[in-house]
């Protein structure tokens, strides 16, 4: 039986629930989940009345996420193929979802996609697997293609390609790049950017 927090919050993303915690996801914001999956980082904003909605490949996904909340602007589709309107978004979420992309171009266009959705000032939340600090232990295939110790295949990121990003999305570092090596396992960075805050 869950306990009262994980029923208030979910299985949310901790780093996600960090961003909640300094005031960043203001009261009444849309939510935007790219990727959504079964919708593990929405139970406290649907809890706490927030404006959600998303996009997901997995039919399955996206008719678990619309059972848990009242919104019904979930649909089945390609992060990089995302149909919703420019600008309509408060914060934006690509949580363990950019690492699934093929190669270079399929990645850039699920950052573009996600992007494009979210407005000016707003806020884009990015958890996704890197090469940062396991540099020796993951095995190239091809590309940005490598083997995991823990086993997988991702498209992993580094310093200098989300960097690199940032600038030519016109964003700004909410934080400091933040990476957590998994030991012996894979390594997750954590990638918070503003959208045109001048």
């Amino acid at each position: 039986m869950p306990n009262a927090l994980q029923e208030q919050f979910g299985n949310i993303d901790i780093y996600l629930f960090d961003q909640i915690l300094r005031g960043r996801v203001p009261p009444g914001a849309r939510i935007f989940d790219a990727g959504c999956g079964g919708g593990r980082n929405l139970v406290w904003f649907v809890r706490n009345g927030y404006e959600v909605f998303g996009n997901d490949a997995d039919p399955r996904a996206v008719e678990a996420v619309r059972r848990m909340t009242p919104s019904s602007d979930f649909r089945v589709e390609a992060v990089e193929a995302s149909s919703f309107a420019d600008s309509s978004a408060d914060v934006a979420i690509a949580s363990a979802v950019l690492h699934f992309a093929r190669d270079d171009r399929q990645w850039r266009a699920m950052v573009d996609a996600t992007w494009r959705v979210l407005r000016p000032g707003g806020l884009l939340f990015c958890r996704l697997a890197s090469t940062i600090g396991i540099e020796s232990q993951v095995r190239r295939i091809d590309g940005r293609r490598f083997d995991l110790p823990d086993g997988s295949e991702r498209y992993l990121v580094d310093e200098e390609l989300l960097m690199r990003t940032t600038a030519e999305l016109g964003g700004e570092l909410a934080d400091p790049l933040k990476t957590t090596v998994v030991q012996n396992q894979r390594s997750m960075t954590t990638w918070v950017l503003w959208k045109g805050r001048g």
